[in-house]
């Protein structure tokens, strides 16, 4: 079985020495380090499984340590050892994310005990991270967060989940408004109900009404036989109403006379249909603002804003930012059955000075690309493909030594651009049109087309 290795910071020889011989002799792997710049130096080429970290050091602070472990590696435990140490000191450290904290002097029995004692909380952890992984990959569905925001809303959004009060998500494109409501539905007394999500933007006027309502038999032209609607389907359960503010003008008296009521009529039906379902509806733009410009009715605004709920961008909550990064490096590297990658120092900065106006999704698309073209080794900056900064990026790298070589870093034009990314993309995958396809975006054909257009085989 492979060893536990373990990273010691100190500045005294003598205290390192203390420590490896005491550790090494409970089987765990040591290195040390005198001070914390080449600490997290060597945290970055080897990741560890601890870190032990004095408080008072020359250069880095065992504070500034923590912090800049965490922000490698949110999951690797820090324990942080002190002679200078005060109760304010412990909580400062805790509230950093160390998992404990040790006042000089202490036996080396005692540090025993802390140090086994966090790797069987963090193994424990990553079983469970382990599961959960494995579940989304099933579900596609979950909730990756560290921000007090996001932890404070997810609080709100369970203790309102039983209740039968209407929903108003607000968010920009990308955030996760749709994973909220599945949250809401699955803390809900509800949850072992269906959960129907309709795209308001998506289906044509004409076939909303009877996509929502249903019809029966001989209703119109081609209605051979009764239809449920998704209102029906959704009856016991949730009915998610994804981007309302796309819905017809004159379709919304119609879902508000729903929402008042709790039932509908068919198309085509005499008698009604009683409904108990929890309504839900997401949106990226400003309600007060429609309704204002008379495109959204203010009598559906009230009654859907019952319980207001606006979730952040992604720019706002910049922790979320690698911890994301690194849940979508395990999910695509299993996906795609390579070995994980690691984030070089240079990715992580510049994931997170990005703005990300496409939020959560844009980034997990940057990090799904990056794992494909990577190869599974650490993800470099090369490897991002971010707008604007990555076309940059292209035009300061070297050229490509085969297929690209009239990829020239300068003087180029768009075009020029285009056909250098595409056959220096191909020649990472070894030709493989349908990986690439993935990497670029595009669709084989298109690839395939681009191919045939630069006579290349």
């Amino acid at each position: 079985m492979k060893r536990e290795s373990i990273l010691v910071v100190d500045d005294e020889p003598s205290m390192r020495m203390a420590l490896s011989e005491s550790l090494e002799s409970c089987g765990y792997e040591i290195c040390t380090s005198g001070d914390g710049v080449d600490a997290l130096k060597k945290f970055h080429d080897d990741r560890f499984k601890v870190v032990i970290t004095d408080m008072r050091m020359p250069k880095m602070s065992g504070m500034e340590v923590l912090r800049g472990i965490k922000k490698i590696s949110p999951r690797t435990p820090v324990i942080v050892i002190t002679a200078y140490g005060t109760v304010n000191t412990a909580i400062e450290a805790m509230k950093e994310g160390a998992s404990d904290f040790i006042m000089k002097p202490f036996s080396l029995e005692h540090l025993e005990s802390v140090v086994k004692s966090v790797v069987v909380k963090n193994g424990e952890k990553r079983d469970e991270l382990e599961c959960e992984t494995k579940r989304c990959l099933i579900t596609g569905k979950t909730i990756i967060t560290k921000d007090k925001k996001m932890l404070d809303l997810l609080e709100l959004v369970r203790s309102v989940s039983k209740s039968k009060s209407t929903i108003l998500i607000k968010g920009e494109s990308g955030t996760g408004k749709e994973l909220f409501a599945r949250y809401i539905h699955k803390h809900s007394n509800r949850a072992n109900m269906h959960f129907v999500a309709i795209n308001s933007a998506a289906i044509p006027y004409n076939l909303l009404e009877s996509e929502m309502f249903g019809y029966e038999k001989g209703a119109f032209t081609g209605a051979s036989q009764r239809k449920l609607g998704k209102f029906e389907v959704a009856n016991g359960g949730t009915l998610l109403l994804d981007e309302i503010s796309e819905m017809d003008f004159h379709l919304q008296a119609k879902f508000l006379r729903v929402i008042q009521e709790s039932e509908i009529y068919r198309l085509g039906g005499k008698d009604s249909v009683p409904l108990d379902i929890r309504i839900i509806a997401t949106t990226n733009k400003d309600l007060k603002k429609c309704v204002a410009e008379k495109k959204f009715r203010d009598d559906l605004y009230y009654r859907l804003g019952v319980i207001p709920i606006k979730i952040p961008p992604l720019r706002e909550r910049k922790g979320d930012i690698t911890l994301l990064a690194e849940y979508f490096l395990e999910n695509y590297s299993r996906l795609n059955k390579m070995s994980k990658p690691t984030l070089s120092k240079e990715v992580v900065d510049i994931l997170e000075s990005q703005e990300w106006p496409g939020n959560v999704r844009e980034l997990e698309n940057v990090i799904e690309r990056s794992v494909l073209i990577s190869g599974g080794e650490m993800i470099l900056p090369e490897h991002l493909y971010l707008e604007g900064s990555y076309l940059e990026s292209l035009k300061n790298r070297q050229p490509a030594a085969t297929a690209s070589k009239a990829f020239t870093p300068r003087d180029i034009t768009l075009k020029e651009m285009e056909k250098g990314f595409i056959l220096e993309t191909l020649e990472k995958v070894g030709g493989n049109k349908t990986k690439a396809s993935k990497i670029l975006g595009i669709s084989v054909r298109t690839i395939r087309n681009k191919v045939n257009e630069y006579k290349i085989n």
